[in-house]
C-alpha cells in the first residue's frame, strides 16, 4: 500500500459567469472529502475569474479542501508579490491553517502574457524565471531574518519573510530543463496536456525528474506525480476506456475505479484532479466523483 494519501480533487472550470455556483461546487467538494479544488490561472482573460482571488473566497468558506492555481502564470506574477500572496501572515496560507498549493507555471500563452506589459521571454529564460520564482517562495516563508535576493529576474533587498512556512510546490512541467528544476527544486509535478500514467510524455519525464532529484541529493520518491484527468463518468461500462491514441476517455464507475486503483499501485500516481469533458451539469460529475469513485478507490487502494 502506498504511504502516502492518495490526493484526488476537482477542477470547475473558472468562467466569471459561473462565480457563484464555482463556489457552490468547492463547498460541496468539501463537505464531500476531497483533498483539492482546482482553478485554472489565465489573468489576460477578461470572461475567467482570476484564480487567486478566487481561491481566496472558496478557502474562506470551506474548512477541510485545499486549492491550487494549476497552474500559475508566473510571468504574469512578479515572485515577491507571489510569496506574499501564498504565505504572508494576512493571505491565503496563514488565513486557510496552510490549505493552498503553489502551482508554479513557466507560462505558455506568451502572445496573451505580452498584453498585460510582462516582457516575453525564450523558453531557456522562462524556465530560469521558473527556478527563480520557486526559490524566492522558499525564501520569504518560515521565518528567519531579511531575505536579500540578487537573481536575472527578481530582486528583493532585506525583505522580512512570513512566519509561516513555503505551501509545497507543484510544477507543470513540460520541457527537460524545467523537468529538471521540478526534481531539484519542488515538492510535486503535474503533467502536461493532462497526460496520465500511461503516456508518452510520462514515461519520458518522470525519469528526468527522478535524475535531477537525485543529482540534488533529493529522494526522487519525495515529488509527487498528480494528474489532471479529463474523462465522462457515465452511466454504464463503455467499450473501451481509451480512445485509438491511447488517451483516457472514462467509463463507469467501477472503470474508473480500477484504472485508478492501479494508477496508484502500478505507476505512483499521488492524486488525481478530475475535470468534466461533456455537457452533463457539474453537480452529478462531483457527486459521482466524490461519493461513488474517490471512495471506492480509496478503499482498494487501502485493502491492497
Amino acid at each position: 500500500m502506498p504511504a502516502r494519501k492518495t490526493l484526488f480533487g476537482f477542477a470547475p472550470g473558472t468562467e466569471a459567469a459561473r462565480a457563484k455556483e464555482i463556489l457552490r461546487l468547492a463547498v460541496a467538494a468539501d463537505r464531500a472529502g476531497l483533498d483539492l479544488f482546482s482553478l485554472s490561472d489565465h489573468p489576460y482573460y477578461g470572461h475567467r475569474l482570476d484564480a487567486y482571488a478566487t481561491l481566496g473566497v472558496v478557502l474562506g468558506a470551506t474548512s477541510g479542501i485545499a486549492g491550487i492555481a494549476n497552474v500559475t502564470n508566473l510571468p504574469s506574477r512578479p515572485a515577491p508579490v507571489l510569496a506574499r500572496t501564498l504565505t504572508t501572515l494576512t493571505t491565503l496560507s496563514a488565513l486557510s491553517d496552510g490549505r493552498i498549493v503553489f502551482g508554479a507555471g513557466a507560462g505558455g500563452f506568451w502572445d496573451e502574457i505580452v498584453k498585460l506589459g510582462r516582457p516575453r521571454l525564450g523558453p531557456a529564460a522562462a524556465v530560469r524565471a521558473l527556478a527563480e520564482s520557486i526559490t524566492l517562495v522558499r525564501a520569504l516563508s518560515g521565518g528567519g531574518g531579511p531575505v536579500t535576493f540578487e537573481g536575472e529576474f527578481y530582486q528583493v533587498a532585506g525583505i522580512e519573510p512570513a512566519a509561516v512556512p513555503a505551501p509545497p510546490v507543484w510544477t507543470g512541467s513540460l520541457g527537460p530543463k524545467s523537468l529538471a528544476v521540478t526534481g531539484q527544486l519542488a515538492d510535486g509535478w503535474i503533467p502536461g496536456h493532462a497526460s496520465d500514467w500511461l503516456s508518452a510524455l510520462h514515461r519520458d519525464s518522470r525519469p528526468l525528474i527522478d535524475a535531477a532529484a537525485a543529482e540534488a541529493g533529493r529522494d526522487p520518491a519525495d515529488i509527487v506525480t498528480v494528474h489532471n484527468l479529463p474523462g465522462r463518468i457515465t452511466d454504464r461500462p463503455l467499450a473501451q476506456v481509451r480512445d485509438d491514441t491511447g488517451r483516457w476517455i472514462g467509463g463507469s464507475v467501477q472503470q474508473w475505479t480500477d484504472e485508478l486503483t492501479g494508477a496508484v499501485l502500478d505507476h505512483r500516481a499521488a492524486g488525481f484532479i478530475h475535470f468534466s469533458t461533456d455537457d452533463t451539469p457539474q453537480d452529478i460529475v462531483l457527486g459521482r466523483w466524490a461519493e461513488e469513485i474517490v471512495p471506492a478507490v480509496r478503499e482498494a487502494v487501502a485493502k491492497a
